[in-house]
């Protein structure tokens, strides 16, 4: 499917679709986590990961909302770690689609179908709670990740695999201090409401930003929500560039959702102002495209954080077969694209790759390229 690198592709996966995994192994960890200090409850499989024990497996995996490329990515980077362990024998995937009650019952759906581990991505919060509870006192393995859904480990599902949201949102807060020291009005934007990324990155951003009395936090408390839906991302930003004469900077966690809304800045003869969001190669591009003629615009980037699912993965089938758990519970994403300094890595446009790729995940962007084919 052709598109242009300033667009994003909205592709639904709908249903649950099965599918069995080659016997194949890996060798390594992956680049998101290493092995850590678990004890494990099994023997290992040679020339696998130390993650991968020796009790054969069916596993799960459930999106709340998986209809963007974010998330085609995402869960693609879970199929290839899920791939390195031989002992998981089939796996399923359940997109909710962005409704929190077909969410719900995708969960018990797989529950009843038998699969011995789920990780589920519980983009609803706290309204996931109960079908993960049900999960685990019917005794799957139960792996809930990036969103926190309430609840404590071992006791409401076996462990949660948190990111660090507050450091990027001090990352993004740092940022800002350096490119606008004498402070202005930010809109931030995020997911569902409610969410525990947007509200942890609020948190980092607030501790840095608060003190100095300079920023002002500009529309709906806490954060315009957005679905991470690129549609109703427009639709959000649209409405706060019309409604907000003076918007010197914008936060954002899905970065390439902003590119269709922000010409309207420049069709009110407004420049584009400082963006801190997510990376994206369709934002990078778009970045390269517009910087010259809106004199405000500068990008800072963290990496998306599409191997989250990565280290989710490695601890549902760690537990499950009896492998070594991994060292952290936490993944932790990195600043990534910075055009003031450079640092990590300049603002980068791939041209001839798709513009809905993720250059910092660990899957190279020729791959993500073929699988949005």
């Amino acid at each position: 499917m052709s598109r242009s690198t300033t667009a994003i592709r909205l592709l639904a996966m709908s249903g649950v679709a099965a599918l069995a995994l080659s016997a194949c192994g890996g060798s390594s960890d992956g680049a998101t986590t290493g092995a850590g200090g678990g004890t494990a409850a099994g023997s290992t499989v040679a020339g696998a990961p130390s993650w991968c024990g020796s009790k054969k497996i069916t596993l799960g995996l459930t999106d709340g909302f998986g209809g963007n490329s974010w998330r085609l990515v995402t869960t693609a980077s879970a199929k290839d770690e899920i791939a390195k362990c031989p002992s998981v024998t089939s796996f399923a995937y359940a997109d909710g689609q962005g409704d929190t009650q077909k969410a719900i019952s995708d969960i018990q759906g797989l529950v009843a179908k038998g699969v011995n581990a789920l990780v589920v991505f519980p983009d609803a919060g706290n309204a996931m709670l109960p079908a993960l509870q049900s999960a685990k006192e019917a005794g799957v393995t139960t792996v809930p990740y990036r969103v926190n859904p309430g609840g404590a480990d071992g006791k409401d599902y076996d462990v949660w695999v948190g990111a660090d949201f507050v450091t990027d949102g001090k990352n993004w807060a740092d940022w800002l201090v350096k490119t606008l020291p004498n402070g202005g009005n930010v809109l931030f934007l995020s997911g569902p409401a409610g969410n525990s990324q947007g509200l942890d990155e609020l948190k980092g951003m607030k501790s840095v930003l608060d003190p100095t009395g300079k920023y002002t936090f500009i529309g709906q408390a806490p954060f315009e929500v957005t679905n991470w839906d690129p549609a109703k991302t427009q639709q959000v930003l649209s409405a706060a560039i019309a409604k907000y004469p003076k918007i010197d900077a914008i936060v954002s966690d899905f970065g390439p959702s902003l590119v269709g809304a922000l010409p309207e800045f420049e069709k009110s003869g407004r420049s584009i102002p400082a963006l801190a969001t997510s990376d994206g190669n369709v934002l990078s591009c778009f970045y390269e495209a517009h910087k010259a003629q809106n004199p405000d615009f500068k990008l800072f980037t963290v990496a998306t954080g599409n191997d989250n699912a990565r280290l989710a993965v490695q601890w549902a089938v760690a537990l499950a077969t009896g492998g070594t758990p991994p060292s952290s519970k936490q993944f932790k994403a990195p600043a990534f694209e910075d055009s003031v300094g450079s640092k990590p890595n300049p603002v980068t446009c791939k041209k001839d790759l798709p513009g809905d790729i993720y250059l910092s995940a660990q899957m190279d962007g020729q791959a993500q390229a073929k699988l949005l084919k």
